[in-house]
């Protein structure tokens, strides 16, 4: 007799997207690009982070934010000691203006923020909103000292993922009710090697591409020095890209077998953003070995330890189906 979790691993097979679809350049960002394509947020950090997010303006003029005709970089403040009565040390959250439903992102990038007390994302949400209608999709996101990037979806009710997938990293949860658990969301934890923090940023950082379709959400991560780099992933700028075989296995997948995709999705604006301590990182602070005290008090303190704290973009590129 067939087993269930057969016909489980079948249901989600059914849910791979098929490697054909070609997709077109919709949006190339590089360099100088970011400052016209994003908006600079200044609102409260809604996971209530020890941060203070500042306009473009004056990330310009703090070196919080630049740019050459190569390379984009934002960061947190590593030069002053932080009033108790302040907001918080200053960071950066950005915001395209323009959002995309079905599409493949394709992210070339060097650095991501490492550190005690940090909490890095690249991420995707609904422009229409209100949060969690229309969904949310987080590619890079990890706080203090991970080593293991995670992927999660985050949504209305009666979103869940199977078990079993095609994909490489390991399951964390499979509800995605936003509602549920605290706001954890479905997630995939990477189990390829130096896929956050530290171990990326010492590796030259890689590429994270990620496709969205009516039939599944993929990720996939290529480390700097890996063999296997797709020539249309290295080059990130081609006119056209159609995932294939050659990608391999995914890090992670998000199916539609027992989640409507198109209710829960809808287009996404695209948010680079780092927050300090807030819900996550500085819950996880006491156990993450970052010395005695608190999250707070050593983000107030230490600005030393936000030197590292940065997002360097190579390039961000947008593709969409081809009609």
């Amino acid at each position: 007799m067939l087993s269930q979790n057969f016909f489980s691993i079948l249901i989600a097979l059914k849910f791979i997207p098929a490697l054909s679809q070609s997709y077109t350049q919709n949006a190339h960002f590089k360099g100088r690009d970011f400052f016209g394509a994003f908006n600079w947020e200044t609102f409260d950090d809604p996971t209530h982070g020890r941060v203070n997010f500042v306009d473009q303006g004056t990330a310009l003029n703090t070196n919080l934010s630049y740019a050459d005709n190569d390379v984009f970089i934002m960061r947190a403040d590593y030069h002053q000691i932080v009033p108790s009565y302040a907001r918080g040390r200053d960071s950066i959250r950005i915001t395209s203006h323009d959002a995309w439903g079905d599409s493949l992102l394709i992210l070339d990038l060097a650095h991501m923020p490492e550190g005690c007390a940090t909490w890095p994302a690249y991420w995707t949400i609904s422009k229409n909103g209100p949060w969690p209608q229309g969904g949310e999709m987080d590619i890079i996101e990890g706080v203090n000292l991970n080593s293991n990037n995670l992927a999660s979806l985050h949504t209305t009710t009666n979103c869940t993922m199977p078990q079993t997938r095609d994909q490489s990293g390991q399951v964390i949860s499979t509800n995605c009710d936003a509602a549920v658990n605290y706001n954890q969301g479905c997630g995939v934890a990477s189990t390829t090697p130096n896929s956050y923090g530290s171990g990326f940023n010492n590796n030259g950082g890689g590429w994270i591409a990620t496709w969205r379709s009516p039939n599944a959400i993929s990720h996939w991560f290529w480390p700097r020095n890996a063999p296997n780099v797709p020539d249309e992933i290295r080059q990130g700028d081609c006119g056209v890209v159609t995932p294939g075989d050659n990608w391999g296995t995914p890090d992670a997948t998000f199916v539609w077998s027992q989640c409507d995709y198109s209710s829960h999705f809808d287009p996404h604006q695209i948010i680079f953003d780092l927050t300090l301590c807030g819900d996550w990182a500085g819950n996880a602070f006491p156990t993450a070995g970052c010395g005695p005290g608190n999250c707070q008090d050593f983000v107030d303190n230490n600005p030393d330890a936000f030197q590292n704290a940065f997002w360097e973009i190579n390039s961000l590129t947008i593709y969409t189906p081809q009609s």
